[in-house]
């Protein structure tokens, strides 16, 4: 019986799925699993991922059912003391298992153990690790402001905390992996791994570009948690939807910072965020959205009046 069981969902994912399941061979932590759950695809991804060779390796083919049904039957599939889970678009470290593991070892009462990111970027020079986040232990009001752990390949969860809490919930297309992580909180301590060993590659295709959605079932998930968290932390709730249109602003002004009506809407989430949360002007984080969005300002003006000038007059 392996210690870990490693689920990989993926849809359509010919272009990164030999990759991201490479680097979870490639795991110095060896008693695994790699369950595959190939979520109704219909370009080669299936036809690659059958002819790797490596008996660790399951693949389980259904219908499309979205990404939340897919890690729920990946779950369902698995004989592992701990779960993971890695999208077919991201990659880990190699030692990434092996620390979270250890992690979890040392200190019992956690039933999640997670790392820090690193964001990669088509031009290298973009990229960078977030390090900002060091939450230990009780984490459940830090995580009702923020999803500190910021993407679904990140933990490491004892199968316990896992049937304590329930599965991913099929009707959110959008952070159900935060609403899955604020019911572990609430039952359980999260370890931290302080090292960037979740590869997170960015794309304007991805699912946290898809803003309204985001947006969307972000608030379903906030309303959620706070019909069930304690009175003391109802304060809380307004910071938390301030993050929400803080990070709109950020990927508004990250793929689309050339365009007149995406700066527009990320000034107007930006302002919000300040109207709900008036100490986000002391963030260096706000500072940082603040100065992108006065360059991605000027940046059009001057494309919109001084290029088309210049063509004309040559």
């Amino acid at each position: 019986m392996p210690i870990i069981s490693v689920i990989i969902p993926v849809y359509n994912g010919e272009k990164t799925i030999i990759e991201t399941i490479a680097s979870v061979q490639q795991q110095t932590f060896l008693d695994i699993e790699i369950i595959v759950i190939n979520d109704g695809s219909t370009d080669k991804t299936l036809e690659l991922v059958k002819n790797i060779q490596d008996n660790r390796l399951k693949i389980f083919s259904y219908e499309n059912g979205g990404l939340p049904v897919a890690r729920n039957r990946g779950i369902t599939n698995a004989v592992g003391q701990f779960i993971a889970f890695i999208d077919a678009d991201d990659l880990w470290t190699p030692d990434k298992l092996e620390l979270q593991f250890a992690a979890l070892q040392e200190y019992p009462e956690a039933g999640l153990a997670y790392s820090w990111t690193y964001y990669k970027f088509a031009n290298e020079a973009d990229s960078y690790a977030d390090e900002s986040n060091s939450f230990a232990g009780d984490v459940y009001a830090e995580l009702l402001v923020k999803n500190f752990l910021q993407n679904g390949s990140n933990p490491l969860i004892r199968r316990a905390a896992i049937d304590s809490v329930g599965l991913f919930d099929p009707t959110l297309k959008s952070c159900e992996d935060w609403d899955f992580y604020l019911r572990l909180a609430a039952k359980w301590q999260f370890a931290l791994v302080k090292k960037a060993q979740i590869i997170y590659r960015q794309s304007p295709t991805a699912m946290t570009s898809k803003l309204d959605v985001m947006e969307k079932y972000s608030s379903v998930v906030i309303e959620r948690a706070f019909n069930t968290a304690p009175p003391e932390l109802q304060h809380l709730k307004k910071q938390s939807l301030a993050w929400v249109y803080k990070f709109t602003a950020q990927q508004c002004l990250k793929y689309n910072s050339d365009k007149l009506a995406d700066i527009k809407l990320a000034a107007k989430r930006l302002k919000m965020a300040i109207n709900l949360y008036p100490k986000n002007l002391l963030e260096d984080y706000t500072h940082g959205l603040i100065r992108k969005l006065i360059k991605s300002w000027i940046l059009l003006q001057f494309h919109m009046v001084y290029i088309p000038e210049k063509s004309h007059n040559t």
